[in-house]
């Protein structure tokens, strides 16, 4: 068992207080762009987007539209989590580095492609389910990431997401899911709430 993730899994609380003069360089926001998209997708369709909000201006405008939720300006960066609406057409070109490295065939390449055609084709609500799921599975690893870089993180729904989409530029196919603050935790957040009993959330 790898013990430091262990630790980084068992102690990762959520940050809802921010040292608001805190930075993070645009080398260690790289880096945590860098782990987010290790995160599964299906068929590794990668259909995700990390936006860095990260300037005094545009922390401010993303704070309005969070219903101006302090910690959105506070944190060093903010980002906007967004899922793209699944896509069969891009597969194949997601799967090129894989075909490419030998380890997947021509014709796996085409089955997979076919196979997110019957999944995804002229379905949006299929669409728009695999957007959320692949942008939720990418902000659960950025937070680790904060979590291994010694930030604090907080996920967030609290926004109006039509205007987040307008305000920002995200593209038609692109659904705003989580804001993900990070920063300096302050001293005075609270502890890791406690979960509920291992035997209510598991059976055999």
């Amino acid at each position: 068992m790898n013990q430091a993730l262990q630790d980084v899994i068992e102690h990762r609380r959520t940050t809802n207080v921010f040292e608001p003069n805190h930075t993070i360089s645009d080398e260690q926001i790289k880096h945590l762009v860098n782990l987010a998209p290790r995160a599964p997708t299906s068929f590794n369709l990668q259909n995700w987007r990390f936006l860095a909000v990260r300037t005094p201006e545009r922390k401010a405008k993303l704070r309005k539209l969070a219903y101006d939720q302090a910690k959105v300006s506070e944190a060093a960066v903010t980002f906007i989590v967004s899922g793209q609406l699944a896509d069969y057409s891009a597969l194949e070109g997601r799967l090129a580095p894989s075909a490419d490295a030998g380890f997947m065939s021509p014709e796996l390449v085409a089955g997979w492609v076919g196979a997110a055609k019957g999944l995804y084709g002229d379905k949006p609500q299929m669409q728009r389910d695999e957007a959320i799921r692949s942008a939720t599975f990418g902000a659960g690893s950025l937070l680790y990431a904060a979590e291994v870089h010694g930030f604090g993180s907080c996920p967030m729904i609290g926004f109006d997401p039509v205007a987040v989409a307008s305000e920002f530029s995200l593209l038609p196919d692109e659904i705003p899911v989580l804001l993900v603050a990070i920063g300096r935790a302050a001293t005075n957040n609270w502890p890791q709430k406690s979960r509920r009993p291992l035997t209510e959330v598991s059976f055999a």
